[in-house]
């Protein structure tokens, strides 16, 4: 398998929730770690990697990860998204590994095999630039999705793809469509994107000098600018999780986070 490194991208002035990285989170011992502690500790997990570092353009949050002993890479303030400012890092850090792994900071819950099995991904298909997981949702992740989507608010992402795993589309709605069979199954047939990307550094600056697409301003979600600009993007088909891996996307999803960390006995 190649080697990889893991950035985790964290920006303080998120639109639906300025502060994120920052959010106190309790675990099971009643102890709170701030969102971007237990982004860095899910990062730590995963075996093999050269490094990981937190990306960002905030003093706020680099003091954060340096009090408890992460590694910081600071980044310019202009970076649009977390795939651009893994970029900059990138840049900035030099060639520290033939693929790069970008661990959004809002999704604590992630099981370390992910990324493993991204790169193996990108060391198996050589023809693919970026790898990105999609979970099969369980009904209580679907009920989750359809919720929020009901009460207009952002749960989370789905995607698409073809026979060969390649993506097709990704929406912050839920897609496809379904049935009211389809909805009702044990399994229904939607795939939750999880926000972890393995890139190879060439593709990483293509993005980055690449213009902003149209889909991507409209959806807010910055894979669909590789899609735009026809590079392969393969997706990771798994099983649904033995827990629901729940982003924070909205201050709502912190008592859900929290359960689940109680739940798994997360300190």
């Amino acid at each position: 398998m190649e080697s990889f490194a893991i950035i985790i991208p964290a920006r303080y002035a998120s639109q639906r929730y300025p502060g994120k990285p920052l959010v106190p989170l309790r675990g099971s011992t009643g102890i709170d770690k701030a969102l971007i502690q237990r982004s860095w500790e899910c990062a730590l997990s995963v075996k093999g990697s050269v490094g990981v570092w937190v990306a960002t353009d905030d003093e706020r949050i680099a003091e954060e990860v340096r009090r408890f002993g992460g590694d910081v890479v600071m980044t310019s303030p202009d970076c649009a998204n977390g795939t651009e400012r893994c970029a900059d890092a990138v840049a900035r850090l030099g060639a520290i590994a033939d693929v790069i792994v970008n661990l959004q900071g809002d999704a604590p819950l992630s099981p370390g095999h992910i990324v493993t099995d991204l790169v193996r991904r990108l060391s198996e298909d050589r023809s693919a630039l970026m790898a990105t997981p999609g979970v099969r949702c369980s009904r209580s992740v679907l009920a989750h999705l359809l919720g929020d989507q009901a009460q207009g608010r952002v749960g989370g992402t789905t995607v698409v793809f073809d026979d060969r795993q390649r993506a097709l589309y990704f929406s912050k709605r839920v897609i496809p469509y379904l049935s009211e069979s389809a909805a009702q199954a044990e399994v229904p047939p939607v795939h939750l994107h999880l926000g972890i990307y393995a890139y190879r550094p060439d593709a990483l600056a293509a993005y980055s000098t690449a213009p902003v697409s149209e889909l991507e301003q409209l959806e807010g979600l910055e894979q669909l600018r590789f899609l735009s600009l026809g590079l392969p993007v393969s997706v990771v088909q798994l099983d649904p999780l033995a827990w629901d891996s729940i982003e924070l996307n909205n201050p709502s999803d912190k008592a859900v986070i929290e359960k689940i960390l109680a739940e798994r006995g997360i300190a």
